[in-house]
C-alpha cells in the first residue's frame, strides 16, 4: 500500500495536515499528531501494514498491542478517504 499521490502531506510543528487536490474524491483537510504523521511518512512509500507496525515498535517504546491498534486505526481511516492504495 502507498499513499495517493493526490494527497499532499503538511508538517507544522507537531502536527500532521493531509491535504487533499482537486484530483482527490475526498475534499478536505485531515489533521494528526505525530504518530498519524510518521505512519503517513511510511506510506509516502510501498510499504505493507506489517512493516509499518515493525517499524512503529523500532521508534517508539509502547506496549504491542497500543503500537499495532493506533496504526491499524490510523490505515483505516486513510483507506476510509481514499488517501492510499492497497
Amino acid at each position: 500500500m502507498k499513499l495517493k499521490k493526490e494527497f499532499i502531506v503538511h508538517e507544522a510543528g507537531d502536527e500532521t495536515m493531509l491535504v487533499a487536490t482537486g484530483k482527490a474524491k475526498f475534499s478536505g483537510l485531515v489533521k494528526g499528531n505525530k504518530t498519524a504523521g510518521d505512519v503517513i511518512e511510511l506510506l509516502k512509500t510501498e510499504t505493507t501494514e506489517a512493516e509499518v507496525i515493525k517499524k512503529m515498535h523500532g521508534k517508539y517504546d509502547a506496549p504491542a498491542g497500543a503500537i499495532e491498534r493506533d496504526v491499524k486505526k490510523i490505515i483505516a481511516q486513510l483507506r476510509k478517504i481514499g488517501a492510499i492504495d492497497g
